[in-house]
Order: structure tokens, then sequence, then C-alpha cells
């Protein structure tokens, strides 16, 4: 599978929503965003290298689970948000097929 183009970096980081938990790595998402081209340059070529040994960063692996209620019945645990990752893992190769 050939590595993300720039473009489908930058489509992949314009999805993310802002005003979300950071995550394990403690990264907001407005961050990212609002860091300029050359930063989420960087931080792509960060997730490519990470992409081309084949192996994830112990901190990618980890997970918050966040008991945010929604709506309905309090009790019932679907009601609640779930899992976050950190924000560069959701914005690695690895997720950009995912949304």
């Amino acid at each position: 599978m050939p590595e993300p183009s720039d473009f489908e970096f930058e489509m992949v980081i314009k999805k993310r929503k802002r005003h979300k938990s950071a995550g394990t790595d403690h990264i907001p998402v407005e961050l990212i965003k609002s860091g300029g081209r050359i930063f989420r340059s960087e931080i792509h070529n960060l997730i490519n290298s990470i992409r081309n040994k084949e192996e994830l960063p112990e901190e990618w692996k980890k997970s918050i689970i966040v008991p945010s209620f929604r709506k309905g019945d309090k009790r019932d645990c679907s009601n609640h948000r779930h899992v976050t990752m950190s924000t560069t893992y959701k914005i690695s190769p690895t997720s950009c097929c995912q949304d």
C-alpha cells in the first residue's frame, strides 16, 4: 500500500473534529490543525517513518475510556462514549482508510 499523499494526509486532518479529548498523547486536534503546513508536514513524515517500520509506538496502543453520557438510560453502558486513542494515531495512515 503506497504512503498517503500530502493531500490525503491534509484531508484526514481536516475531517477531525475540534474540541475532542486529546487522548493518550495529550495533543489536541486544534494544535495539529493550527500548527501550520511545516508542522503538519513533520508529523506526516514521522507517521510515514513509523508506518515503514511496521510497528506502532506503545503509546498509540493505549486508550482512555471516557464515560461521557450521551442520551437515554444512564444505567445502559451503550449510552456512554467509549474509547479514545491518541490524536496522532487517528491521523496516521492506519486510520486514513477508516473514515
